[in-house]
């Protein structure tokens, strides 16, 4: 019954400000309902910001609990579901947003919805899902709320045309697609050298001699605690790692943002760096010389920088029947080695750090590439901007 109350009224004040006049010119960036100042919205963010343009005014949505989340950078904050929040909210010329708003949240006809979403769907998302084992709601209705959010979105950024199919069977979405390859990617293109991988490895304190091996799986589904919280199982053993790395590698943690919370402790172990909070994934991925990953789409945006990877998919079956079934056949069409056994996990590793250079399979990559990561040229930012303008 509260809650029924505090939507009501957050709905009724947002209304209120929609009376008032647009206001042009004015963005709001959200990344992960508020959690994030990452992603396919920051990258649009600091391009529009380094323009310097005065009638710009650019806003960031951020969950008070998260606000230190933007560090020292100078940002127009908004705290989600504050006052000042809902005024702006109802008053933007522009959202640009990775994740679904609000369910009770309308949107004016005036202000542009730009969708940017956050990867390239390997597993099966909202419409197109016939497994659901999130708490708290039912398939039916996850479908439904879904549907509800994509009818407001006027435009949906397309990293490949791969990826535009699927969006518009999983989102229903019959607006406009903007085929710019992802903001986010944009810096693989632009400090994919030695001098600024060099300043990235010193302001993350990482080692210069050593092989950097990133790690970056995604979420389950039915790894919760409760509504809303979702722990991580480290589907290794720490003491094996760290004996397969030796003095010649490090290893990076990169976890989902829904269960980051849970592996504080991984710092601890020698070699072993914990990049889940507040490092964005972009200068992970140009530190490391291999990307092992499971189902996470980030393996669509290391890609574009066309090193190797592994995947280690230690639950593969469970994944594909019973909790969300995949797009493409990932065992057959994965861009590097895959594994279920965690012998053969450290076995691959090994390899790896002994050979580096001749690792994997470079015409597969090439492939891959050729497949997903064409759209992409570093200036996906600036296409969106053209297209929204």
């Amino acid at each position: 019954m509260k809650q029924k109350i505090i939507t009501f009224v957050l709905t009724l004040v947002f209304n209120i400000f929609k009376l008032l006049p647009i206001k042009r010119g004015v963005y709001i960036f959200e990344s992960q309902y508020g959690g994030r100042f990452d992603d396919n919205p920051k990258a649009v963010y600091d391009y529009l910001k380094k323009q310097d343009n005065a009638e710009h005014k650019l806003f960031w949505s951020i969950r008070y609990r998260d606000r230190n989340v933007v560090g020292e950078e100078d940002v127009n904050v908004l705290y989600r579901f504050s006052l000042r929040w809902l005024y702006y909210m109802a008053r933007a010329e522009f959202w640009i947003i990775n994740a679904r708003m609000p369910q009770w949240l309308p949107k004016r006809k005036e202000t542009k919805y730009v969708q940017t979403w956050h990867g390239t769907p390997l597993k099966k998302l909202a419409l197109d899902m016939d497994t659901f084992g999130m708490p708290g709601s039912t398939l039916e209705n996850y479908k439904k709320n879904f549907l509800a959010e994509t009818q407001k979105w006027d435009y949906l950024v397309a990293p490949n045309q791969y990826s535009k199919e699927i969006f518009k069977s999983c989102f229903a979405f019959e607006k406009t697609f903007i085929e710019s390859g992802y903001p986010r990617n944009d810096v693989l293109y632009q400090k994919n050298n030695p001098e600024d991988i060099k300043a990235i490895k010193e302001r993350l304190g990482l080692p210069l001699d050593k092989k950097v091996i990133l790690y970056a799986p995604t979420w389950r589904d039915d790894y919760y605690i409760s509504k809303g919280k979702y722990k991580f199982h480290i589907p290794f053993d720490m003491n094996q790692l760290i004996d397969v790395l030796g003095d010649d590698a490090v290893f990076i943690f990169r976890a989902h943002y829904l269960v980051a919370e849970s592996l504080d402790e991984l710092s601890t172990h020698p070699n072993v760096f914990n990049f889940s909070t507040n490092v964005d994934i972009s200068d992970l991925y140009l530190v490391s010389d291999l990307l092992v990953t499971d189902y996470s789409s980030v393996f669509f945006d290391y890609a574009n920088l066309k090193r190797p990877m592994l995947f280690y998919a230690y639950d593969y079956e469970h994944y594909r029947d019973n909790l969300r079934g995949f797009y493409f056949d990932l065992e057959k069409d994965a861009p590097g080695p895959f594994v279920i056994e965690e012998n053969r996990f450290y076995k691959e590793l090994k390899t790896f750090i002994e050979d580096a250079e001749s690792y994997g399979t470079k015409e597969k990559l090439d492939q891959f590439y050729n497949e997903f990561c064409l759209w992409e040229d570093g200036n996906a930012s600036k296409k969106i901007i053209d297209n929204i303008r």
